[in-house]
């Protein structure tokens, strides 16, 4: 996109350098500038500024354990039922969409985890019974928007399905078991019945904090609701080491699978900014064919000089001054919008420069729409809502005197380029 701003600036500049040299007598035109080979590919492309499109979340739900339940006392691995309990557990968050398909965010969770470390039935009836810790945990994922990948950037789908993974760190920690009566037990069963021993090599080495680094995955399913608010859905499962639960014993990954459900606030919205590097290719042969008529205009300024030269000595000099003739910025709108698009930015920019250096002329922003679009009232109005936002960047951006700044509104009335019906989206100055 820089390179076709570059190329309208060098346009603007090579015509005011052009009309610079119509005081010379010896001024020949030659044949117009041509841009046709200029090409584009015909894509949207997506942009916001980094403070819209972030996000907080609260959820809650439950969760389950999977890890191994001890070992027998003669030292064979458990074969033990994969009995579990579900718990709550709950979470707050916040995130950031840095494109309509990527995205990112920080979790914190805290719950609990309960499973039965008994070795069978029999252990479980006679010996011991469940298990228990308190765990928070703080992760940072990456999520994809599979469906704006897939289907095209929809800001107001209702329904979305977003993957995410990620990494992070958690404690766990208060263990604690229950014996077959129900009655508490201040640590977890292993370190309650030291026959049975972990392949720490024995109970004394179990931890009362356990720090360890997940990894999780899932899948969300986003449901919006308003601009402001989504509903969520999502089932995840985080893996750990296997000191996760102070037991190493058995599988070396212990996991975590959860449900969850709660709901998104977006900040500001949700919403991207698009441009398509086809759109400008009409605004740039319109300038070029500015650039040719003020070379006409150079031409005949040149042949009257040449035949005042030849009535020498000179006549009497007749001063003749324009009217509203067309200086060489322009401002090109999208269809039904009179804002400012970014691309044309510099041409306001070179307006006001040129009011700058000099500061005795005045100008008339002339608004302008097309005809094929609207009614010819509608249009009236838009094309003033064009001049006045114009009007409205040199006046608070330069600094120019709103004295020096004159309004006016054509509508679909007048057709700047009668066989160019998209190029009559514009803004014209004029002295």
């Amino acid at each position: 996109m820089k390179a076709k701003n570059l190329f309208a600036m060098a346009l603007v500049a090579g015509s005011f350098a052009v009309a610079g040299v119509a005081n010379a007598q010896d001024v020949f035109v030659d044949d117009a500038v041509s841009v046709t080979e200029f090409t584009c590919d015909n894509t949207d492309h997506y942009f916001s500024n980094w403070r819209n499109n972030w996000w907080i979340e609260l959820s809650a739900g439950g969760n389950q354990p999977l890890v191994e339940r001890g070992y027998a006392p003669d030292g064979e691995a458990s074969k033990a039922l994969k009995a579990n309990k579900w718990t709550a557990t709950y979470s707050i968050g916040f995130g950031h969409w840095v494109s309509p398909y990527v995205g990112w965010r920080i979790r914190a969770e805290y719950g609990a985890i309960h499973w039965d470390c008994a070795n069978t039935k029999a252990d479980a009836n006679a010996h011991l019974g469940w298990s228990g810790a308190k765990r928070a945990n703080l992760q940072a994922e990456i999520m994809w928007d599979m469906f704006n990948s897939c289907h095209g950037v929809n800001p107001k789908r209702v329904f979305s399905i977003v993957p995410f993974v990620g990494l992070g760190g958690e404690a766990t920690w208060d263990f604690w078991g229950k014996s077959a009566n129900g009655k508490p037990i201040a640590t977890n069963c292993l370190r309650a019945y030291p026959s049975r021993l972990n392949q720490y090599g024995n109970d004394e080495n179990a931890k009362d904090v356990q720090w360890t680094l997940p990894v999780s995955a899932g899948i969300q399913f986003r449901f919006r609701l308003a601009k402001w608010v989504d509903f969520f859905a999502e089932a995840r499962a985080q893996f750990y080491g296997d000191n996760w639960n102070n037991n190493v014993a058995g599988n070396s990954i212990d996991a975590l699978v959860q449900a969850m459900g709660g709901f998104n606030f977006n900040i500001k919205g949700r919403g991207w900014n698009t441009f398509n590097e086809c759109t400008y290719v009409s605004q740039i042969a319109a300038l070029n064919g500015q650039v040719n008529d003020l070379r006409a205009q150079l031409l005949a300024c040149g042949q009257t000089v040449a035949a005042l030269q030849a009535q020498l000595p000179c006549p009497e000099v007749v001063e003749k001054e324009c009217k509203n003739a067309p200086l060489m910025a322009t401002v090109r709108f999208t269809i039904n919008s009179s804002k400012i698009l970014p691309t044309e930015e510099v041409n306001i920019y070179s307006m006001a420069e040129w009011l700058k250096a000099n500061p005795e002329e005045k100008i008339i922003i002339a608004g302008y729409a097309d005809k094929d679009t609207g009614t010819a009232e509608y249009n009236m109005k838009l094309s003033q809502r064009r001049a006045d936002a114009v009007k409205q960047v040199l006046v608070e951006t330069y600094g120019i005197s709103e004295d020096r700044l004159k309004t006016d509104a054509f509508g679909s009335d007048v057709q700047e380029y009668p066989s160019h019906n998209d190029w009559n989206r514009i803004v014209i100055f004029k002295q």
